[in-house]
């Protein structure tokens, strides 16, 4: 009996032995897969993906979001992330903030697609950090990258779950959140912006790539010049920067090939960096925070009558597509809420430029464009005729209702003779005689106050003597 129990923990034993060592060996041999398919994946990978950093010392720039002292910092440093949303353009570092509380936090961490992810893929996620948060105590970290695409309802179905801190979110997005994100959400978050990164930050991203292990290990040299084109050329965007570099190393390279280790290095030039990047393009949405930052700029640079201004934000929009008709209605507006009757010719060259563009079209409607810009620039400037209409519209809406004065009304009723004399102007020397137009209660000069400047303020002068 013993002998039997004996033998049977033994066989028991040696079948535990196999199936341990059998285990330990799938362990090991999915560890060695793992590996290679990770050194394959990061070969493989473009450098700016290669370059993402781990932890907050590695990461560059954003000072005033993540800086030391910063509360998002703490809650990396000290795992106590509460739900947030990082704001920012394309390249500022909000993917690879994301990356860095996924490597620091003891939660698990969890990422659906906003592009495809659905309200049951959410819902999923969310009945999982239940659980686990349940079971074992464990919080989860949900990150949603450009959460802005989900719509409404998706968003919706993260309220509760972020309310109750079922789940940590974090939302990244290159949309201003207070249009794009439910008021709801946001209220149960915070918002960090992210801005464009400054030029001593890209100059230091790269030159860590072109040293770094990850990166181009040495491999090149970089010429000032070439440095300098990847600056201005990536306008703030670390991952432009990097591709940039990465494409000019290429075209370093004849073979195609970078040098090996102990071979001496190749120089990557400025013409490299320009055949790379044979044209430039900045940033533009035409329908995000950029389009309307830009045509922002632009009409308060002709409002400011400063033509180069306006040219430049004029040739971001032409360069990046934008419609021209849109271009066009908005010098059309200013026309008449900036120059108005201070030089009423501007309203016929906006009036011009519009019909340009619908008959003429790109590229040449630029210049006709050009030529109306300049001259809402250059024009005398007065907001008189939006500010009476304005005060106009005010009174109407506020006032008391006016009669109109007996001597205005119309005569084709009966009794209308009883209406008192009106004077007809051009039976009077000068086409002018003093008569009352407003309603009783409202004095000349209530709502339109002439500008001081061009046309109307000649008129405003010589309406003055003719009066006296």
């Amino acid at each position: 009996m013993t002998l039997l129990r004996a033998g049977i923990g033994k066989e028991h034993g040696n079948s535990c032995s196999r199936r341990c060592l059998h285990y330990g060996t799938i362990v090991r041999m999915e560890t060695l897969f793992s590996n290679a398919e990770h050194r394959v994946r990061t070969q493989n990978a473009p450098l700016a993906a290669r370059m993402r950093p781990q932890t907050l010392d590695g990461y560059v720039g954003q000072e005033q979001a993540v800086g030391p002292g910063s509360w998002l910092r703490l809650a990396i440093e000290h795992d106590t992330l509460s739900s947030v949303l990082l704001y920012g353009p394309a390249g500022t570092g909000k993917t690879t903030l994301a990356r860095i509380i996924a490597h620091s936090t003891h939660a698990e961490f969890v990422e659906v697609s906003a592009i495809t992810g659905t309200v049951k893929d959410l819902r999923r996620e969310i009945e999982a950090a239940d659980s686990r948060l349940l079971a074992s105590g464990r919080r989860t970290i949900l990150f949603v990258d450009e959460i802005h695409r989900f719509n409404r309802s998706q968003q919706d179905a993260l309220l509760h779950a972020v309310e109750n801190r079922t789940v940590v979110l974090i939302g990244a997005t290159t949309e201003n959140p207070y249009f794009e994100v439910n008021s709801a959400l946001i209220s149960r978050s915070r918002v960090v912006e992210l801005t464009p990164l400054d030029e001593g930050s890209i100059r230091e991203l790269v030159e860590r790539a072109l040293v770094s292990e990850e990166g181009l290990g040495g491999a090149f040299l970089l010429d000032p010049d070439a440095l300098d084109e990847i600056v201005v050329l990536c306008g703030g965007d670390a991952r432009a920067a990097l591709t940039s570099l990465e494409l000019a190393s290429q075209m370093a390279s004849p073979s195609g090939v970078a040098p090996a280790r102990g071979e001496e290095p190749l120089t990557i030039t400025l013409e490299h960096v320009r055949e790379a990047n044979p044209r430039r393009g900045l940033a533009y949405d035409k329908s995000g925070d950029m389009h309307y930052d830009i045509i922002s700029a632009f009409i308060k640079s002709m409002r400011g009558s400063d033509p180069d201004a306006a040219l430049y934000w004029l040739a971001r929009m032409i360069d990046a597509g934008e419609d021209p008709k849109f271009i066009a209605r908005r010098i059309f507006i200013l026309a008449s809420e900036d120059i108005g009757n201070a030089d009423p010719q501007a309203l016929l060259v906006a009036e011009a430029a519009f019909k340009a563009t619908e008959v003429i079209g790109y590229p040449e409607c630029r210049i006709n464009l050009a030529q109306a810009v300049i001259y809402m620039c250059l024009a005398p400037k007065s907001n008189a005729a939006e500010a009476s209409i304005d005060a106009a519209l005010a009174e109407v809406r506020t006032g008391p209702r006016r009669e109109v004065p007996n001597h205005l009304r119309d005569r084709h009723r009966p009794g209308s003779q009883e209406y008192g004399a009106y004077l007809y102007p051009h039976n009077y020397p000068e086409g002018w005689v003093e008569q009352q137009y407003l309603p009783d209660g409202l004095e000349r000069g209530a709502f339109y106050q002439a500008g001081p400047r061009g046309w109307e303020a000649w008129r405003l002068e010589a309406t003055a003597r003719d009066r006296m």
